[in-house]
């Protein structure tokens, strides 16, 4: 990948950034990104624990690029604190790569979803989707299905309609509605890759209209 933000976020995005030593990751805004500095704005309440932070402290970057998400290793330059907002100064250690977390990677987005139960189909929409799992809301009836029941769900994806199994790990009845979070299994690498591709389709637009 040869674009500039597969090697470096971008300026005015965010990243996540994981303080290797204390196993804890933290959501940036970024300031800077060129081949010599990252500088970025660690969010949250207070700024004693951005200030704990020294020279030399490791740290992992995520930031999404184009379908995936990518990463950098870099360590802790320098802190510059204004009393009102902290700047956390990083310097690359090394090349970046593709992200092994991008499993997680999680994007709000509504597409229509269904999942035959009791002899018919529950119609719905995603409420969340990542390529291993989602959150649907969808027009129940009868019971609602139990933890670890497995099911087949169709998620209309606009370019493609996509055929997984998912188990359901958690569900929250409000009244004719059911909340469902399923776990994906077994999906296959071609279907992962175009829900991969819608998530972060959604995670570039939802941070366009923020802009």
């Amino acid at each position: 990948m040869s674009q500039p933000d597969a090697v470096r976020p971008e300026v005015s995005t965010s990243a996540d950034v994981t303080l290797v030593a204390r196993g804890i990751t933290v959501t940036a805004s970024v300031e800077v990104s060129n081949e010599f500095v990252i500088a970025v704005r660690p969010e949250g309440e207070g700024t004693a624990w951005k200030t704990a932070v020294k020279s030399g402290d490791q740290v992992e970057v995520y930031w999404i690029s184009g379908y995936e998400e990518r990463t950098l290793p870099a360590k802790i330059a320098g802190v510059d604190d204004d009393t009102t907002d902290v700047l956390w100064n990083l310097q690359a250690t090394g090349p970046a790569e593709r992200s092994q977390r991008r499993r997680t990677v999680r994007a709000r987005v509504e597409l229509p979803v269904s999942m035959p139960w009791s002899d018919g189909l529950l119609p719905g929409l995603t409420v969340d989707l990542s390529e291993s799992g989602m959150r649907a809301l969808v027009d129940g009836w009868g019971v609602p299905p139990d933890n670890g029941t497995r099911t087949d769900v169709m998620i209309d994806l606009g370019e493609k309609v996509v055929h997984v199994t998912g188990e359901i790990v958690r569900q929250n009845v409000q009244g004719p509605r059911w909340l469902l979070s399923l776990r994906f299994l077994d999906v296959s690498e071609a279907d992962g890759d175009v829900l991969r591709r819608r998530v972060f389709k959604a995670l570039r637009d939802e941070r366009a209209k923020a802009e």
